[in-house]
């Protein structure tokens, strides 16, 4: 069978997902989402931030027509700002998707506009977007690989002053137990590495660094952990350098609601004001 890669973004998505992924952390969320039968899905994300009281939200729409390889997906939020995404798929040549996505904001005018494609064979994936607007910029990435090793790059390139103001490289090694991944951004500024294991079934652990060239020479250092209680129910768990432990719990309730809840602790200042806690809901259906 034929390997496609993931996308730039996706390289390390095991390991980004067991960090960031089940932390409600300082804010109470309620994400809805409905399937209608025609192949309208509908979105609502609501998110109130427990320290200021501020309310943002969004509604979404998005519409699928396999049959034709086309996704129409219609945005508005709460910034009054208004989004329209349509994606091609599989039309004028396999593994080919050309997407145009276009933002308004009635209220001072302000637009932008992207036209791009993806194009995904046996051990490529490689995507290009134009910004019509600014710049105009142009933003690409590409992977390529197999099941085993993975290589990625993404570039962004100014046309108006023909300069690359945005470098980024990451290369991965992957295999049916673990993922380890390191990489450069911010034109080799920044370097992180990072590893995701399944330890077994039910129980998945991580750890990840960053170092700074350019601003602090100390590496900063995460590790978490993943157990799932039973078939409903997980619990997950991080800690970094500076003694900030991250604790999240997501229960299932029934078929399409769940529940989550999450907190972030300074173990150096457990007697403080220094700790953030939050809730999410989840329905689906």
């Amino acid at each position: 069978m034929s390997f496609v890669p993931p996308n730039f973004a996706d390289v390390s998505k095991l390991s980004n997902d067991l960090f960031n992924k089940d932390f409600p952390i300082g804010s109470t969320k309620l994400d809805l989402k409905t399937y209608a039968s025609n192949g309208v899905n509908f979105t609502a994300v609501g998110t109130k931030d427990n320290k200021s009281g501020q309310i943002t939200s969004e509604l979404q729409t998005k519409f699928t027509d396999k049959q034709r390889g086309l996704i129409l997906t219609e945005s508005w939020n709460t910034a009054n700002v208004l989004g329209t995404t349509i994606e091609v798929a599989d039309t004028l040549a396999k593994g080919l998707k050309l997407t145009l996505n276009g933002q308004l904001h009635p209220a001072v005018g302000k637009k932008s506009a992207k036209a791009g494609f993806e194009f995904k064979q046996a051990n490529i994936f490689t995507r290009a977007y134009v910004d019509l607007f600014k710049g105009p910029t142009i933003a690409t990435d590409a992977v390529v690989g197999n099941a085993d090793v993975l290589f990625g790059a993404d570039v962004n390139y100014d046309v108006t002053d023909a300069k690359v103001n945005k470098f980024n490289t990451i290369v991965a090694h992957t295999t049916r137990d673990y993922t380890i991944s390191a990489g450069a951004t911010n034109m080799f500024g920044l370097f992180s590495f990072s590893y995701f294991h399944r330890v077994q079934p039910g129980l998945e652990a991580g750890a990840r660094a960053h170092w700074n060239k350019s601003t602090d020479s100390a590496v900063s250092l995460e590790v978490g952990a993943k157990y799932a209680l039973d078939l409903d129910s997980f619990v997950k768990a991080k800690i970094n350098n500076i003694g900030v432990l991250g604790l999240g719990y997501s229960q299932k309730l029934r078929p399409g609601v769940k529940v989550g809840f999450g907190g972030s602790f300074d173990t150096t200042r457990l007697n403080e004001n220094a700790h953030k806690v939050g809730l999410s809901f989840t329905f689906e259906g």
